[in-house]
């Protein structure tokens, strides 16, 4: 696993309960942070993931928009999912 990419903490920024829309705020170890978007219908998963431009990218070093956090989508919702950074209690 790519240390670059070891998430620190994740907020929950706005949900849409009536259409399960959910936005988190993810934080990785070396500040970077990107915006996950879930979708709770018909299940439980992970839609998108936006890095916000606050550094640059730790993997690619571009300052603007870039794939590489696309790219690494699988890496993140597993690792949310395997240490459970976002409990069931966030989800509802």
């Amino acid at each position: 696993m790519n240390s670059k990419l070891q998430i620190k903490n994740v907020t929950l920024a706005d949900k849409d309960m009536k259409s399960g829309l959910f936005q988190y705020i993810m934080t990785l170890g070396d500040g970077s942070r990107a915006r996950l978007f879930y979708s709770s219908t018909p299940e439980w998963k992970l839609t998108g993931v936006t890095r916000m431009l606050n550094v640059p990218c730790p993997l690619c070093r571009k300052d603007y928009y870039c794939g590489c956090f696309e790219k690494n989508a699988d890496l993140f919702d597993r690792q949310i999912n395997d240490q459970d950074l976002i409990p069931a209690s966030m989800r509802s």
